[in-house]
């Protein structure tokens, strides 16, 4: 699989294990947009068989998340404002090892009509698409080139999980590669994530990031 195809899940829907499980198994030609649902709400597939991205159990104990490189650990369960960085450490495999700073930047209501090319049938059937963008700083001293940054979650008006979206192959409206090569200290990418909202008179209106040591419901939640 070539390792800058995006890969983003959609949870809460019947059909999972196979399909993701062959999404993983795709050629290095295939740049064609897929998707497949799933039954978790991981990360992008990782690059010459990386495990997914995680945050050490060391991470979190700091105090207020202020934007701004070198700012202090972001605890567990903080809610953060749109465009405000939480600082956290970052782990990708078992040698990549770093801090970053990451910030949701904007929750944009998408159209149902951006699901059509994604061939999802009856699984997207009145689904309206949010797309979740954040950066991603580099704060620390190690190259973090071709990790990726997962466990982005959307969330509904009543604080409900939104469905996310997994994506084999190039979707221009959402994408979410791995961070570049010589991604090294101050560096900035940006990301994106894609959660589904039941209906049109139902919005995603927050962000929920839960890479460890963060659990879902008890990550860092922008709004």
């Amino acid at each position: 699989m070539n390792t800058g195809k995006a890969v983003r899940r959609l949870s809460g829907l019947a059909v999972v294990g196979a399909l993701a499980l062959t999404a993983t198994a795709c050629g290095p030609d295939d740049s064609s947009a897929q998707s497949a649902p799933s039954s978790s709400a991981t990360s992008a597939s990782a690059p010459k068989g990386a495990a997914t991205p995680s945050v050490p159990s060391s991470a979190a104990t700091g105090s207020d998340g202020a934007s701004g490189a070198g700012g202090a650990g972001t605890k567990a369960g903080q809610t953060l404002k749109m465009g405000q960085a939480a600082h956290v450490p970052f782990s990708y495999g078992t040698s990549t090892k770093g801090k970053i700073a990451l910030t949701v930047t904007s929750i944009e209501q998408g159209n149902p009509s951006d699901l059509a090319s994604l061939k999802l049938g009856d699984q997207a059937k009145g689904k309206v698409p949010y797309y979740i963008r954040y950066s991603v700083t580099n704060e620390g001293d190690s190259d973090l080139a071709y990790a990726s940054v997962g466990h982005m979650k959307g969330h509904l008006g009543d604080g409900t999980e939104a469905q996310d979206l997994m994506i084999i192959g190039d979707f221009d409206k959402c994408k979410s590669d791995e961070l570049p090569q010589g991604f090294t200290k101050g560096k900035v990418a940006q990301g994106c994530a894609v959660a589904l909202a039941p209906s049109a008179s139902t919005k995603v209106v927050s962000a929920e990031y839960w890479g460890e040591p963060f659990t879902l419901g008890q990550g860092i939640t922008w709004k």
